[in-house]
């Protein structure tokens, strides 16, 4: 099999990378490029532990081909706190124990992240539609959204 070559940006970075014609894009990212704070939960698409944006959109990155990067923007959870200065949301999610094993929080953070980017200030209704593809087994979910709802009103001044 031909490897393909892929340029993309990363977090911001221009990157290059090889892959198989069947390598998913969760697979380049932790493998190939060392970035694996997004996490393989299910490899079907039902979990979003692997949820990264791809142009800005919501995808999980087990059911995206390396491939399919070409040309594109990825953004991963490793691109979400400035250097040493967490985002908001990460300094809530530690702060308001929104968190408990880890599998589900790259995916949750990268979402709802996203969804504070197109929309800031949220009703617990938007939230919980917006993270529901996203599944956590540990927290039951009410931290999870007092997290983000905290932040949305933080982000806005309103807190």
């Amino acid at each position: 099999m031909s490897r393909i070559h892929v340029t993309t940006t990363v977090n911001g970075d221009a990157v290059d990378y090889l892959c198989e014609a069947d390598d998913t894009l969760l697979d380049v990212l932790r493998d190939q490029l060392d970035l694996t704070g997004s996490k393989e939960g299910c490899a079907s698409g039902d979990c979003g532990a692997c949820t990264v944006e791809l142009d800005g959109r919501l995808v999980c990155s087990c059911l995206v081909l390396g491939a399919e990067a070409e040309g594109r923007t990825v953004e991963t959870i490793e691109g979400m706190a400035n250097g040493d200065v967490l985002h908001p949301l990460q300094k809530n999610f530690i702060e308001k124990a929104a968190l408990q094993c880890g599998v589900c929080t790259p995916g949750i953070l990268v979402a709802a992240k996203n969804l504070l980017d197109h929309t800031p200030d949220p009703s617990e209704e938007e939230v919980r539609y917006w993270l529901a593809g996203n599944l956590c087994r540990c927290t039951g979910y009410d931290k999870i959204i007092r997290a983000v709802l905290d932040t949305a009103a933080e982000m806005r001044g309103a807190a």
